[in-house]
């Protein structure tokens, strides 16, 4: 899957259902249901993706800070739209889902960031002369290495930024 082609996938799913809300597109998606996780400890799995008998499952840790879970939640579609065919094999597990070791989770992070971030609002941020990446990363209430999966979309994208820092998935890792 391309970054371009992961970008237009998010756009026809916010077009076709109005929002970019994670939790409200899970609710929405057919035969897609939203697992409750109240078992999963606050340091362990941050969440997880799969699919049994047809029907699509996702967990997000509910103990996480709510900004988090979101990021989390939007991953995990993340999976469900773009690596469909390996959730029928297996779950896909996410105890630091921003690992950069793998394609598959750097790909549902470039998916969640296109999802939960809009375009014209980080472009309005940025030129606003509120130009500092930690404080627009603040401002979108997202963690800053996430923003940065934003940002390199946006570059990719044909946008003339400067990316401060290196795309890195291991900012939510689980604390051990």
């Amino acid at each position: 899957m391309t970054q371009l082609q992961t970008f237009d996938d998010t756009q026809k799913l916010i077009q076709k259902y109005g929002t970019r809300d994670p939790f409200e597109l899970i609710d929405a998606l057919p035969n897609t249901k939203l697992w409750s996780a109240k078992l999963l400890g606050a340091d362990g799995l941050r969440g997880f993706a799969t699919i049994v008998n047809r029907v699509r499952y996702i967990a997000v840790n509910p103990h996480l800070p709510y900004e988090e879970q979101r990021v989390i939640a939007g991953h995990e579609l993340g999976h469900i739209f773009e690596h469909s065919n390996h959730l029928r094999c297996q779950a896909m597990q996410d105890f630091d889902i921003y690992q950069a070791t793998g394609r598959l989770e750097r790909e549902a992070n470039f998916f969640a960031a296109d999802l939960l971030l809009d375009d014209e609002e980080v472009l309005d941020l940025i030129h606003s002369g509120n130009t500092d990446f930690f404080s627009v990363a603040k401002e979108l209430c997202i963690p800053a290495p996430f923003f940065a999966f934003k940002m390199y979309s946006l570059i990719r994208r044909g946008e003339h930024l400067q990316l401060p820092v290196d795309i890195d998935n291991r900012f939510l890792r689980a604390k051990h």
